[in-house]
């Protein structure tokens, strides 16, 4: 055994580089892939930024940025770098806005598929680890996503352990071992964080909308955002029990739940005993919970987000978060118009699976309004899109929609029954310019209610 240590050891020393000598891999034209969320290399960030006077064409992959983006900020021009993203967070909104940085679209179920299947280029892939066990291993810790398929599409392996990564065990590809890395650069650099987003009162409205569809023993996915955070309050209060966790996403909000013991996985058909995760972003708090915890396991993305694994959970209820939709039933979750907002994500995934799950319900939930700059008030239901909107979840699929004003299931029904639901959801002040509107695109019954 001490043989064996003293060899991994030596391995490891062996391919140490500083964060200086790693950014020197990195040639003119490559594709550098940091992975997504917690799994972002600050140091060697910060170190291939140095290297903007060197550099020409260069391409950094990433996903929901939560802290600037050395490569971005220090390159604003982008003569050296260019950085692409296959979902956005707030800071990765602005970037867009200002040119520096485009969105790679995506379906969560097949990212790892683009990667194997070689669309997505990887020359060198640059992860933060856990640091190294005695066996030589390094874990993913939070970010199982697609870490292995990015892995082996790469030329080179540069792996960060980070003493502040926990380890948590998975199903399938949740770590690394030493001989397969080609340079280890130790970091004890902060892991991105996310803060919870307080909930609003329309928030809290909407929580109260689907809450009665909530049961013991169901399998949940949340998103993130105020209106989960609302609604996982609300189970916590509950005298909901024995609920069990299946989701790409984990943030505070299940902490919370398994806190006050709601969460117990007792039920859950697929995995007992064990809530399933692929990304978790949220605060230190919940990093410590995960470390070395029996009770979670990570899993790849194109398991969590597989309607077909989904399809084995018994009562799985998904709820998450969209922007706008129309009299038809379209919804979009992800852009303003033109302007990109986040991504599809794993929504259209859990809608998918959602509904072949047997009993299975999927939400989508959104303010009925929003108000601009200028104090102007705007419905967020549109008679039709128009303006470039992204199309996250077709008509044929729009699931329960919730609004602070109802809850309505548009499964199964004609254009005029979709009509007089969703502006039923609508805030009242527009009501009337979208049953015109339902006239005239000829979706509009007159004997529908007004």
């Amino acid at each position: 055994m001490e043989g064996d240590f003293m060899d991994i050891y030596a391995e490891y020393k062996k391919k140490i580089l500083t964060a200086a000598e790693a950014a020197e891999l990195v040639q003119s034209d490559d594709w550098v892939d940091y992975s997504q969320c917690c799994s972002f290399p600050t140091d060697f960030d910060r170190a291939l930024a140095a290297r903007k006077d060197e550099l020409t064409g260069v391409n950094v992959r990433n996903a929901i940025s939560a802290q600037p983006v050395s490569i971005v900020e220090e390159d604003p021009e982008q003569k050296a770098f260019t950085y692409n993203l296959w979902h956005c967070s707030a800071l990765d909104r602005k970037y867009l806005d200002q040119g520096f940085a485009y969105h790679e679209p995506m379906l969560f179920r097949d990212c790892g598929s683009y990667y194997s299947r070689g669309f997505a280029r990887v020359t060198i892939a640059v992860i933060t680890v856990s640091s190294m066990d005695k066996h030589g291993n390094f874990s993913f810790g939070l970010t199982n996503c697609c870490q292995q398929e990015i892995i082996d599409a790469a030329d080179k392996v540069i792996v960060l352990p980070n003493k502040k990564m926990p380890v948590i065990s998975g199903l399938a590809n949740d770590h690394i071992h030493v001989r397969d890395v080609d340079g280890i650069v130790e970091t004890d650099a902060p892991l991105p964080t996310m803060p919870n987003r307080r909930p609003s009162e329309i928030d809290r409205k909407i929580a109260e909308y689907i809450f009665p569809y909530l049961h013991d023993g169901m399998t949940l996915q949340l998103g993130i955002g105020g209106m989960p955070n609302a609604l996982g309050s609300l189970i916590a209060d509950s005298d909901l029990k024995d609920l069990g966790m299946h989701t790409e996403l984990m943030s505070d909000g299940y902490l919370t739940l398994y806190e006050a013991g709601k969460i117990t996985n007792k039920k859950n058909s697929l995995h007992r005993g064990k809530g399933v995760f692929s990304i978790c972003m949220g605060s230190p708090a919940l990093y410590d919970f995960l470390d070395r915890n029996e009770d979670i396991l990570s899993a790849p993305m194109s398991y969590v987000n597989s309607p077909n694994v989904m399809a084995r959970l018994d009562d799985f209820i998904s709820i998450n978060s969209c922007l706008s939709m129309d009299l038809y039933g379209q919804v979009c979750s992800e852009s303003s118009g033109t302007r990109q907002i986040s991504g599809t994500g794993g929504q259209l995934d859990f809608v998918t699976g959602a509904y072949m799950a047997e009993h299975g319900k999927a939400f989508l939930a959104m303010p009925s309004m929003y108000v601009d700059k200028k104090g102007i008030c705007h419905s967020n239901i549109f008679p039709c899109f128009t303006q470039g909107d992204i199309i996250t979840t077709p008509r044929t699929q729009a699931p329960y929609m919730v609004t602070e004003y109802g809850i309505a299931n548009l499964v199964g029904l004609t254009t005029w029954q979709r009509a007089e639901k969703i502006i039923s959801l609508a805030h009242p002040d527009f009501r009337e310019g979208l049953i015109k509107a339902a006239e005239k695109q000829r979706i509009w019954r007159k004997s529908n209610k007004r």
